[in-house]
C-alpha cells in the first residue's frame, strides 16, 4: 500500500469523523434541548474570521477568545475551552481535508504525532473537568501570552526557513521527543492553547522544513478536536448558543483562505493576533484574580 492510498484512507477517516461529530452535536442537543442556531448570524462573523487566520496558520484560539470577550458572545468562561474545541471541530476538519495531500511528509512522522496528540487530548478534559472559572480564566490567559510569545518569536527569527526541504519527516530520537510534544500540546489544546504556532517552531527547531509542520498541525488539531470536542460535548461544557453558526462561517473562512487570500503576506496579521491574544489574556488574568467567592465556587 503506498502512501497516496494511505493519505486517502486518512481522507476517509476525516469525512466519517466529521459525519460522527455532527451526529453527536445532533444527539446531544436534542437530549438538552439546547438551540445551536441561536446567535447564527454572529457565530458567523467570528467562525468566518477566526478559521480564515487558522487556514493562513496563525491559529483560530487567540482570536476566538478575543471576539467572544468583545462582543460578550459568552456567558460561562467556564465552558470557553469546550466552545472553542467543539465549534472549530468541523472547519478544521475541512482544512486537514484540503491540506493533508499538498504537502509531502513521512507517514511514520504523520500518523503517531497524531495519535500522541489525540490520547493527549482525551486525557485534557478529565484533567480540567473540576476546575473553577477562576482557574480556568488563568489558565487561558497564561496560554494566550504563550501563545502570543511564540509568535513574536516566530515573526522575528523565521526559524527553520534555511532548513532543506528534501527532510520530510523525524527520525531517531527526534521522533520520540515529537510524540512526548504533541501528547503534551493534545492536552493543553483542551484548556486554549494553539498548536499552529508551537509546531510550527518545533519542526523547525528539529531541523525539519517548516512547511512540513502544515499537514501535521492541520491533522492534530482535526483529531484532537473531535476528541477533545466530543468530551465536551457529551460532558454538556460547551456554549450551544452560535455554535452552528461559527462551524458553517468556518467553513467559509477556510474555504476564501484556501482560494482567496493564502498569498497574501501574513506578518501584519501575526502582530495583530499579538495584540488580541495579549488584551485578552489581561482580561482574563484580571478577571480571574478578581477576589470572589462566586468565582471561586463555580464547577464546571
Amino acid at each position: 500500500m503506498n502512501d497516496e492510498i494511505v493519505l486517502h484512507i486518512i481522507q476517509a477517516i476525516l469525512v466519517v469523523t466529521m459525519i460522527a461529530f455532527i451526529t453527536l452535536v445532533v444527539v446531544v442537543t436534542r437530549r438538552q434541548k439546547a438551540n445551536p442556531f441561536a446567535k447564527f448570524g454572529l457565530g458567523v462573523i467570528i467562525g468566518f474570521i477566526t478559521d480564515l487566520g487558522d487556514t493562513l496558520g496563525v491559529g483560530s484560539f487567540a482570536t476566538t477568545s478575543a471576539l467572544f470577550r468583545l462582543t460578550k458572545f459568552s456567558d460561562d468562561d467556564t465552558k470557553l475551552p469546550g466552545t472553542l474545541n467543539a465549534a472549530h471541530a468541523i472547519p478544521v476538519m475541512v482544512e486537514a481535508l484540503l491540506f493533508i495531500t499538498t504537502v509531502k511528509i513521512e507517514l511514520t512522522t504523520l500518523v503517531p504525532m497524531t495519535m500522541a496528540a489525540m490520547l493527549g487530548a482525551y486525557v485534557g478534559p478529565h484533567i480540567t473537568r473540576r476546575w473553577n472559572a477562576r482557574l480556568v480564566r488563568v489558565a487561558l490567559g497564561s496560554a494566550l501570552v504563550i501563545a502570543a510569545v511564540i509568535i513574536i518569536i516566530r515573526t522575528f527569527t523565521n526559524p527553520g526557513v534555511t532548513n532543506p526541504a528534501s527532510v520530510h519527516g523525524l527520525h531517531g530520537i527526534l521522533l520520540p521527543v515529537g510524540l512526548i510534544f504533541n501528547f503534551i500540546l493534545g492536552n493543553l489544546m483542551t484548556i486554549g492553547l494553539g498548536n499552529y504556532a508551537p509546531e510550527l517552531i518545533f519542526f523547525s527547531l528539529v531541523g525539519v522544513n517548516p512547511s512540513v509542520a502544515f499537514p501535521v498541525m492541520m491533522l492534530d488539531a482535526a483529531m484532537i478536536m473531535s476528541v477533545s470536542g466530543s468530551q465536551f460535548v457529551m460532558m454538556n461544557r460547551v456554549q450551544w448558543k452560535g455554535l452552528a453558526g461559527i462551524a458553517i462561517g468556518g467553513i467559509v473562512g477556510v474555504v476564501v483562505a484556501v482560494t482567496v487570500v493564502k498569498q497574501l503576506p501574513l506578518s501584519w496579521l501575526n502582530w495583530l493576533i499579538v495584540t488580541i491574544a495579549l488584551w485578552t489574556a489581561f482580561t482574563l488574568f484580571r478577571d480571574g484574580l478578581k477576589p470572589s467567592n462566586d468565582l471561586a465556587g463555580d464547577k464546571y
